[in-house]
């Protein structure tokens, strides 16, 4: 009997990206079930409530073998939780990877078991960020290239764009 192979992408996923969901779902690929972890207490300002959040994440990726979680607390203890075994991190640039390398070793020590698992999405994905998708959206610009269309109306509904 096998066990099965959890992985956990956490967030604020505020909004999710085309980027975010290129890859869970490659992730998807390679593990039994892929937890999408929204996080819910963040330092960050966010667009959307928690509880919207996660709405958009499941409408983004019902039916797959990804379940979408949202959680507050310390990221160890959700995963022990869960019972993953490796949590997912976003590369986008070389920048990313110091502050994603030290927050992978704190994991390790806070959870021994943990793995991390860096990947990065396809080059047409490179750019993007939640930041930069919130920002040309309140600008008035077109987001639709960024995020999926439901995520696309959710973002003018928030900020009452026409």
């Amino acid at each position: 009997m096998s066990k099965t192979r959890i992985a956990v992408y956490p967030g604020t996923f505020d909004p999710i990206t085309l980027g975010h969901e290129d890859i869970v779902r490659r992730a998807a690929k390679l593990f039994d079930q892929v937890i999408v972890a929204v996080a819910g207490s963040t330092s960050k300002q966010t667009l959307f409530s928690l509880q919207e959040r996660v709405a958009l994440a499941e409408s983004v990726f019902a039916g797959d073998n990804i379940r979408v979680v949202g959680f507050d607390g310390l990221l160890m203890q959700f995963v022990q939780a869960q019972g993953g075994q490796m949590v997912i991190r976003g590369l986008r640039a070389a920048s990313d990877f110091e502050y994603e390398f030290q927050l992978a070793g704190m994991n390790r020590k806070l959870y021994p078991k943990l793995e991390t698992l860096f990947m990065t999405p396809a080059e047409e994905f490179m750019f993007i960020s939640s930041s930069l998708v919130r920002e040309v959206a309140r600008l008035g610009g077109d987001v639709n290239q960024f995020v999926s269309p439901g995520v696309e109306r959710a973002i003018k509904q928030k900020l009452a764009i026409a």
